[in-house]
């Protein structure tokens, strides 16, 4: 009986493992291809859920202090497209988002590399006070905040 109890320990162990262990993916392939190149374009979708009576907040908060930020890394090369889309009719309340965010990065390597924003929000933002306490507050009327790197699908190929 304990020898039973033991082995399914540690079968559990060992697949938890495998689901939360670090993994060296980068993330699937844009272009449906089987291999992806270095060079090609990676799609993150942001997903953001307002407290209720907050969405509007949000988003004037998004494009006074996140927005710009992502502009200047279009203008660096960095990304290649930015896109906002919200639902146009509503959702049961475990599945509804207000905003979806769609960043097309110039690679899985840019999107992965860490990039340093602190020059560049200095630079944009010289009253920091301010804006670090912007931006807590359009983290603090999220209810949910989630991020799905996305791939094309090609259904003509097999």
């Amino acid at each position: 009986m304990r020898a039973a109890r033991r082995f399914w320990i540690l079968a559990a162990v060992f697949i938890a493992g495998l689901a939360l262990g670090p993994q060296e993916y980068a993330g699937p392939p844009q272009s449906g291809t089987a291999v992806e190149t270095k060079d090609e374009p990676y799609v993150v979708e942001y997903y953001y859920k307002a407290k209720w009576g907050h969405a509007e907040e949000f988003l004037t908060l998004f494009k006074k202090n996140h927005y710009p930020v992502l502009k200047k890394e279009m203008e660096m090369g960095r990304i290649l497209r930015v896109s906002m889309a919200a639902p146009r009719l509503h959702t049961t309340e475990d599945g509804r988002w207000d905003y979806r965010v769609t960043i097309v990065f110039k690679s899985a390597a840019v999107a992965n590399d860490n990039f340093d924003t602190e020059a560049l929000l200095r630079q944009l933002y010289p009253d920091q006070e301010s804006y670090k306490k912007e931006e807590q507050r359009r983290f603090e009327i999220l209810d949910g905040h989630w991020d799905v790197p996305v791939k094309d699908v090609a259904l003509d190929k097999r």
